[in-house]
């Protein structure tokens, strides 16, 4: 027989999964990594402890918890190979990039207090340090699948080798730069926006 499935059950188990997820974001990005616990996650969640342990380990959750905040749901692999990824396919030339800045403008707004957490935990936990390494090899096929995508749809020009495209645009959407400009700098967000928009147009589509 086939394994029991009950619907109401698994949608229960997503709703729990999500409390837990928004709440590790929570705590991680206020206490850091090592400031956090799984009995603080717990309480921001609503739920027990003991669930909580069964969604984790703490480095599970700190990397669950950056991909839930920076693709707006849970997943497995790239993001360009997602549902995202899909919904980028099917516009037309002239809306992909702006809705790929749009996305990554508001990815970057819910990251900016944990990614530096983030790399904090990297330098101090092993399991955290491989659970990255996996997140940035997902980062750099995202960066060859945008590319190959605008190149489709016939945006992409210029003498420029495609790799160092990709290296110039996941350098101009990281979550430094929406740091150091809109947190740091104080710039506003549509302002962060256009000129994303404009160094990616003319530093990787036109060079």
């Amino acid at each position: 027989m086939p394994p029991y499935s009950s619907p109401l059950r698994e949608a229960q188990a997503a709703q729990t999964r999500q409390r837990i997820l928004e709440a590790a974001i929570d705590v991680f990005g206020d206490a850091g990594y090592s400031g956090a616990s799984l009995a603080r996650i717990a309480k921001e969640a609503g739920v027990s402890l003991e669930t909580v342990k069964q969604n984790g380990p703490k480095a599970a959750l700190l990397l669950a918890g950056f991909d839930y905040a920076f693709a707006g749901e849970e997943g497995e692999g790239p993001l360009h190979a997602r549902q995202l990824g899909e919904q980028a396919a099917s516009l037309g030339p002239a809306e992909t990039l702006s809705f790929l800045v749009a996305f990554v403008g508001g990815a970057n707004e819910r990251v900016a207090r944990l990614w530096p957490r983030l790399l904090d935990a990297a330098a101090g936990d092993a399991d955290v340090a491989r659970r990255l390494d996996q997140l940035q090899t997902n980062r750099r096929a995202d960066m060859r699948g945008a590319l190959a995508m605008l190149d489709a749809k016939g945006l992409v020009r210029g003498p420029r080798p495609h790799q160092q495209r990709a290296d110039v645009l996941s350098f101009l959407i990281s979550p430094e730069s929406y740091t150091q400009l809109v947190i740091d700098a104080g710039w506003l967000r549509s302002a962060y926006l256009a000129w994303l928009e404009d160094a990616i147009e003319r530093l990787v589509l036109a060079s």
